[in-house]
This record gives structure tokens, C-alpha cells and sequence, in this order.
């Protein structure tokens, strides 16, 4: 699939997904706002009717006015203009709520002229063990003189179990927008893969093409009738056939042991290392390919220093590197190792004068086949596996290492060692 129908795929269903999620929060919104007018509109017409049951026990008079007035969300006061026997505004109440479905805990008090305040009546709850509030004091209201207050504490919970079909459609939505969102993470991450493979690809094309059309060639060559005859040339073409060949069997093998190590666990085998030694061995090495750039390559370590490591994955791991900073110079390479002691890591340091890599494709770099975007142009030959094994290393080591790095200033990567796994006492 092209990456524009992909993409506006994506846009389609997250804008779609969008706009039911905002229709939802919505509609939940509105319900709610129906289910607390219906809770205060319920709640006010029990208190009116245990007013009406109040004044006509007592045979006064109903006040002109509404008596029931709400102060807050969840309380309210009812004027009743006579005194009030507190069992009998319990047992009304009671009923009142009842009839209407209004099953959740309250507590009410009642005013006394004499004190002037708030007489704490009583807390009545749905379930036997439920404990009182911590807050037991109604507030007053100057305006009653015979009045009584309630209380709904767990007005918010009341109001939202009511919403259950409500409740219970959201969290499916959300369960659809959290499969939806995995989706497309995983959509957008099979594409990234596929474009990552289909580069490794035509990495691979191209390093196995250049040797085994020499190979081809000198063939040719070796196969004319006089080729036998000039032993010098002869031996020429044949050490140019050896040499790819061992090119090739060089490529396919790092094939294979990526491909081995993403299947298998590694087994390190742990072992003291003369990190100085190590380091000068495998510079030696590549003092040919750093001559033939006239470049320069400087080691700074300390003579005694030894580190517990697997020694060929720490040599495979020093050798990647120092072989991408020799790679990735234009022009004459310079080279430094530094191996530092701090107080709580050992740090080694890789710099080069090189490319450098920019900023977005810093985090990359360390993915299996990933290699920094350079058009159709191979003047860098590789497939972008050194770095990952690099990094799957330094984790199986339990170190860690970073990167720093400008475009055209070169780069730094640094290993940082914990010394009391990383350092023989």
C-alpha cells in the first residue's frame, strides 16, 4: 500500500474516531446534567411533601412561599414554621425519598430557636456499616426561624450509578480508541519495517553484486586460452577471486550471526580484559585502512586497566565502531579512543572527525537495518547491522552507551561501564 493511502487512511479514522469520542463526552455530559435536575427536582419534592406532612401533624400553616430552598449541591433547607419532632421528620423522610428512588445515605438536623443552631439529628445510610461524615454540622439559615436541614453526601456517587448504561459504553469506546490507537501504531510500524527490509535489501543487492561481478570478470579472465601462460596474472585474478570471495562469505556470515543472536540468548563468557591491549590489538588491524585515508588514529588507556567482559563481543563491539568512524570520513580520518575512570563508571570514548548524524536519525541509528537516508547512493558499504549488535552487546553486558553527534562535526560514541560489574578489583 503507498504510504499517501496509508496516511490518509490514518487521518480518516483518527478524525472519525475523534469526533465519536467528543459526541460521547457529549452526551455523557448532558446525562449527567438530566440526572442532576432530576435528582434535585426529586430530592425538592420530597421535602415539600414531608413539609405538608409536618404542618399538617402540627395543624399550622404551610409558609406562603416555597419552604424548600437548596443552599448547595447537596444540601437543602425546608422552612415548616412550627417546631419539629425529629423522629417523626425521620420517619417522613424516610418514606418521602423512598417513593421517589432516592436510595442513598443524608443526614439532617433541625434548628433550635433557644441555642441558635443546628442540632445534629441523625445520619441514615443504605448499607448498616456505613460511617457517618466526618463534618456534622449543618450550616445555618437566617432566613427560617422553624426550619430543618439535609444533607446528601454521596450525592455524586448516587447520581453517577444511575448512569450505568451511560458508564459502561464509554469504557468500551475507550477499550475501541485504545485497539484503534495500538493499530495504527502497529500499521504505521509494519510500514516502517517494511521500508527498513526493502532498503536491507537493496543494501544486500548491492554488496553481493560489486564482488560477484568481479569474480565474474576475473573468471573471464582465468578462462582465455593464454591465461596460463603469464603466471603473474594468473595468480593476480586468483588472489582478486579469494579476496571477494571472502568478502562475500565475510557479509553472509554477519548475516547469519545477527540472525542468530535475535534467535538466541546470549551466553557471555566473562573473562579479565586488558582493555590497552585489547584496543591495540585491534588497531593494528586497521592501521592499513586508516593509512591508505592518510588518516590518523590515537589510543589513550590506561596501562593496567582491566575490565570483566566477554572478550569477543568487546572486540566486536570496539572494532564496529572504530571501523564506522573510518567509514564515515570524507576526506583523512582522525581517530580517538579515550578510556576514562570516574568514580562510579569507566567510560570509553570513540570520536571521529566524520559526517556526523543529525539530530532525527540520532535514535535510530542503534535499529536493526537502519541506515542514515542517503538517497539511491552506495558510497558507504554495510547493512545496517553493526550498530544494532553493538548496542545488543553493551545491553547483554548491562552497560550502556550514547551518542553524540553533529552533522558534518563528526560524532562520539561513548560505553559507559559501571565499575562494580564492569571492573575487576
Amino acid at each position: 500500500m503507498k504510504s499517501s493511502t496509508i496516511r490518509w487512511v490514518v487521518i480518516g479514522a483518527s478524525i472519525s474516531v475523534i469526533g465519536i469520542v467528543f459526541t460521547q463526552i457529549f452526551w455523557v455530559r448532558k446525562a449527567f446534567t438530566l440526572e442532576v435536575e432530576q435528582f434535585e427536582q426529586g430530592v425538592a419534592a420530597s421535602l415539600y411533601n414531608v413539609a405538608q406532612h409536618l404542618v399538617s401533624f402540627n395543624g399550622s400553616v404551610m409558609p406562603s412561599s416555597n419552604p424548600v430552598k437548596r443552599i448547595s449541591s447537596n444540601y437543602f433547607i425546608v422552612n415548616v414554621n412550627d417546631i419539629i419532632d425529629a423522629n417523626l421528620l425521620e420517619h417522613y423522610l424516610t418514606i418521602e425519598l423512598n417513593k421517589r428512588g432516592i436510595h442513598t445515605d443524608y443526614d439532617y438536623a433541625i434548628y433550635d430557636c433557644s441555642t441558635e443552631e443546628m442540632v445534629y439529628g441523625a445520619y441514615i445510610s443504605q448499607k448498616t456499616d456505613a460511617s457517618p461524615p466526618d463534618n456534622k454540622n449543618l450550616p445555618k439559615y437566617d432566613e427560617f426561624q422553624y426550619y430543618f436541614g439535609v444533607r446528601f453526601p454521596r450525592r455524586t456517587a448516587f447520581i453517577t450509578n444511575r448512569m450505568g448504561m451511560w458508564i459502561f459504553s464509554s469504557v468500551i469506546l475507550l477499550v475501541v480508541v485504545v485497539f484503534f490507537t495500538s493499530t495504527i501504531f502497529i500499521i504505521l510500524r509494519q510500514k516502517r519495517l517494511s521500508e527498513v527490509q526493502r532498503d536491507f535489501i537493496n543494501n544486500m543487492t548491492h554488496e553481493f553484486k560489486t564482488p560477484l561481478s568481479t569474480i565474474g570478470i576475473s573468471a573471464d579472465v582465468l578462462l582465455m586460452p593464454r591465461a596460463v601462460e603469464n603466471p603473474e596474472r594468473l595468480a593476480k585474478y586468483a588472489g582478486i577471486i579469494k579476496s571477494e570471495a571472502t568478502r562475500l562469505n565475510n557479509q553472509v556470515l554477519r548475516v547469519l550471526q545477527m540472525a542468530k543472536n535475535d534467535k538466541d540468548q546470549q551466553k557471555l563468557k566473562f573473562q579479565d580484559i586488558p582493555v590497552g591491549q585489547l584496543l591495540n590489538d585491534i588497531t593494528n588491524k586497521l592501521q592499513e585502512k586508516i593509512t591508505a585515508k592518510n588518516g590518523s588514529l590515537q589510543v589513550d588507556c590506561p596501562a593496567d586497566l582491566v575490565i570483566r567482559a566477554d572478550e569477543v563481543h568487546l572486540s566486536n563491539i570496539l572494532n564496529n565502531l572504530l571501523e564506522n568512524a573510518i567509514m564515515y570520513s570524507k576526506e583523512k580520518p582522525t581517530v580517538k579512543v579515550a578510556v576514562e575512570q570516574g568514580p562510579l563508571h569507566i567510560a570509553i570514548r570513540i570520536s571521529d572527525n566524520g559526517i556526523g548524524i543529525a539530530k532525527e536519525h540520532q535514535n535510530k541509528v542503534f535499529d536493526k537495518f537502519y541506515r542514515v537516508p542517503k538517497g539511491n547512493i552506495h558510497d558507504v558499504k554495510g547493512f545496517g547491522l553493526g550498530l544494532h549488535y553493538v548496542r545488543n552487546m553493551v545491553r547483554a553486558h548491562k552497560w550502556k552507551i550514547t551518542l553524540e553527534s553533529e552533522l558534518n562535526h563528526g560524532s562520539t560514541f561513548t560505553i559507559l561501564i559501571p565499575k562494580q560489574h564492569g571492573i575487576e578489583s
